[in-house]
């Protein structure tokens, strides 16, 4: 295996500020992340920005196909040099956004793994999140505050709409954290790994996965505010009857004056039924 400094070094490689690339360098770390992964032979991996191909080579050592997407036409091209060996790996040119993982499932389900871009990694998430049904895991590095906030439990300042989108309808981890000093160039900021199942079903069976969505990001709208407050003002439910609203938090077991905050996964799912029920009916 070649070090990422050997590779760095041989290809002259200038990392590319707008498109937020930071290398990871400490291999012990990459083969840490290759281990979570737990690829077996018969497994199909999509790897989000390959970059310099490391973490490549350590996956493709066991799985069946490694598709290895990248968006920097130049490390596109260092890619397709040193992997070249490797009859398992395909080079995928393109945004992550706009890959078709169904195109690629083959009858199996797919892992996904990868260092994501801090600017974009709640669009990456939620992109994953509309494949669920093909994607088995996923094991991703992002800015530690993201991981933080997307394995956080109620009540605490991290909770939001991450959390409780994600935990619905994943079980997630954090694996490690990456100091920034691990990375050339040096990120401004820390670094973890966050590893999730997709769940065969959500944590609650939902009536409508979108108005349960919706209904989240109202009840966080201010998060100061009492929840009852926030869903008084929620165009979701702007055909609700204040009335009818009570009712509905009193079904769930739900007090309106916490904050949205302080409720659960299983809470909010609960909640999104009922309400869900209440405008149908």
């Amino acid at each position: 295996m070649t070090s990422p400094r050997e590779v760095i070094t041989h290809y002259a490689i200038k990392p590319r500020k707008n498109l937020g690339q930071s290398f990871l360098m400490e291999e012990g770390i990459i083969k840490r992340i290759a281990g979570t992964a737990s690829v077996a032979e018969n497994d199909i991996v999509v790897e989000i920005g390959a970059g310099i191909g490391v973490l490549t080579e350590y996956l493709a050592q066991n799985a069946a196909k490694i598709i290895a997407v990248e968006l920097d036409d130049k490390l596109v091209d260092i890619l397709k040099d040193r992997l070249s060996k490797y009859h398992n790996i395909e080079i995928y040119h393109g945004n992550i956004l706009q890959f078709d993982f169904r195109a690629i499932g083959e009858g199996r389900k797919i892992k996904v793994i990868g260092n994501i871009p801090y600017n974009i990694s709640s669009p990456v998430l939620f992109y994953l999140l509309s494949f669920r049904e093909i994607i088995d895991s996923f094991v991703l590095m992002m800015q530690k505050e993201v991981v933080q906030r997307l394995v956080a439990l109620p009540g605490g300042k991290e909770y939001g709409v991450p959390s409780v989108i994600l935990q619905m309808f994943a079980a997630v981890e954090k694996v490690l954290d990456v100091p920034a000093s691990c990375f050339y160039p040096r990120p401004k900021v820390e670094s973890s790994v966050i590893k999730g199942f997709f769940r065969e079903r959500p944590f609650v069976d939902l009536r409508d996965e979108e108005f349960f969505i919706k209904l989240v990001r109202d009840s966080f709208a201010q998060r100061r505010k009492m929840l009852i407050n926030n869903l008084k003002k929620s165009k979701l439910l702007e055909y609700v009857s204040e009335s009818l609203l009570k009712e509905a938090l009193i079904s769930a077991g739900i007090d309106g004056q916490r904050r949205g905050e302080t409720l659960s996964v299983e809470e909010f799912g609960y909640l999104s039924n009922i309400l869900k029920d209440g405008i149908e009916n």
